[in-house]
């Protein structure tokens, strides 16, 4: 590897590892210096094993769209992502405030809607939403919160600027990819965990489950927590059975469940067994089949109902969704000092809404720069790259944005941070700068706590800066040291 690193080039953005081509950061010296010592061949070989170990784990995710809904790893960088303490201090209290404030918003929309009242955030633009509920108006939630578990997606510009790019608090997912990866680095490269005092991950399913039942709505002594799953055909199907066990909680479809007496039971062999709390992998829509989707077979009839009976916590909340509609993005910061009274240690990328006549005449005359959205889709999908699109692409995005703004924002094109990665040409490797992504795990209970690290998703197609495994992203594992160096 040590001719790879030499040939390694930082070119023109904000490089995670090097200061310069020849001069990596002090944070990753010792990583440096590991991975220098070891031969091509022996970092291959180490490779293949990671590969083989997430083959054998069963750590696979689904493409939605592939007409053979095959399964495949999750692609993965032996290149770790490292965090120091005194950045992790600083995403960690931006973390916090983001999604207390978030929590707040939602407290206040689903209650007596001050913000908007106060013509903070526009009414129009919660109530044009259909991620807002209105038939929620009016109920709180177990413990009054609503954001139990959060992934924060942040960036790092090219001056090295940590940025939220969106905020994801419905049915978040990728926890699993951390504590898997953090299983396969600590085979790779045992003994640099101590020598770097990399702070542990594994702690993350032990949180989950002691705020889980934190919010049991009914005074128990043990009170009895499930997870719900779309079922085995779900692309994170792995994440939903791999946090069950590790929780030792029941895995459990809807066809699992029924709703008597406004109280959820499970069932099992000796009969029905009462239930207190559903971590639920359940998008809203398909939640309940008497309140959402008629036709839906995933959900629970009457489970919305015992629900507001206050007879069983759902996380996270039903409703969520307006607070990570991407043009409610865009006031975040407005919240944050709204509620707080403190304004966003991270920022924002400048956002446009096309539902705003300004905002929009300015997207349709710069649709070839900047990096249209639709404001409920994930995964990448329903996004125009401006700078990498054709005419034909631009025009159909531009006879979108004018059948319904509201539908859509754009934003500048941010030049993410890049990372050494390994990347395979002709069965040689070569290391090569990729751009990457950083999403956090954030659970609200007693307290908020933030995952001592994270995914890192790395887009591995070269130039590429759609990091998502569904269009050829893959993931490294985050370290964030104890102190500095």
């Amino acid at each position: 590897m040590r001719n790879l690193i030499s040939q390694y080039q930082t070119d023109s953005f904000f490089d995670e590892m090097f200061q310069s081509s020849a001069e990596p950061r002090p944070h990753y010296r010792q990583l440096k210096d590991r991975i220098a010592r070891l031969s091509t061949d022996a970092f291959d070989a180490q490779r293949r094993q990671a590969d083989q170990v997430f083959l054998n784990q069963g750590i696979t995710f689904t493409v939605y769209g592939d007409p053979d809904q095959t399964e495949r790893i999750f692609p993965f960088d032996l290149i770790p992502r490292v965090i120091p303490n005194s950045e992790w201090q600083h995403i960690e209290s931006g973390l916090k405030q983001r999604v207390h404030a978030l929590n707040l918003f939602l407290g206040d929309i689903y209650g007596k809607q001050q913000i908007l009242n106060d013509k903070v955030v526009p009414r129009e633009l919660i109530e044009s939403s259909g991620q807002f509920l209105p038939d929620m108006v009016g109920f709180h939630p177990p413990r009054g919160i609503f954001t139990h578990i959060s992934g924060i997606d942040l960036i790092r510009d090219d001056k090295g600027t940590y940025i939220v790019l969106e905020d994801n608090l419905r049915t978040p997912s990728g926890i699993s990819y951390v504590l898997e990866n953090r299983i396969v680095m600590k085979q790779v490269f045992p003994n640099l965990f101590s020598k770097m005092r990399v702070r542990p991950v594994d702690h993350y399913p032990n949180q989950l489950l002691q705020n889980l039942r934190y919010l049991a709505p009914l005074p128990r002594e043990n009170p009895n927590v499930v997870l719900l799953t779309p079922g085995v055909h779900n692309s994170a199907y792995f994440e939903h059975s791999f946090l069950a066990l590790q929780m030792g909680i029941e895995l459990v479809e809807g066809q699992d469940l029924v709703v008597e007496g406004d109280r959820v039971y499970m069932k099992t062999t000796e009969g029905l067994e009462m239930v207190d709390v559903i971590y639920r992998r359940v998008d809203d829509a398909f939640l309940d089949p008497e309140v959402f989707r008629e036709d839906s077979v995933l959900g629970v009839p009457g489970l919305v109902r015992a629900y507001r009976a206050g007879n069983v916590a759902l996380v996270n909340a039903v409703g969520n969704g307006i607070a990570d509609d991407k043009a409610i993005y865009a006031y975040v910061p407005k919240m944050i000092k709204y509620y707080l009274g403190e304004e966003a240690i991270l920022p924002n990328v400048p956002t446009y809404l096309c539902g705003e006549t300004a905002d929009c005449n300015y997207v349709l005359e710069h649709l070839s720069e900047l990096v249209v959205k639709a404001v409920n889709e994930s995964g990448g999908y329903g996004m125009l790259m401006g700078p990498s699109s054709t005419k034909e692409e631009q025009e159909a995005f531009r006879q979108k944005i004018l059948a319904n703004g509201r539908n859509y924002i754009a934003q500048p094109v941010v030049s993410l941070s890049r990372h050494p990665s390994v990347v395979s040409n002709n069965q040689s490797l070569t290391l090569e700068g990729r751009h990457i992504d950083f999403r956090p795990y954030v659970l609200y209970g007693k307290e908020i706590t933030v995952s001592l690290g994270g995914l890192t998703r790395v887009a591995l197609k070269k130039g590429s800066l759609v990091v998502n495994s569904s269009q050829g992203g893959g993931s490294k594992d985050t370290w964030v040291l104890y102190g500095e160096e």
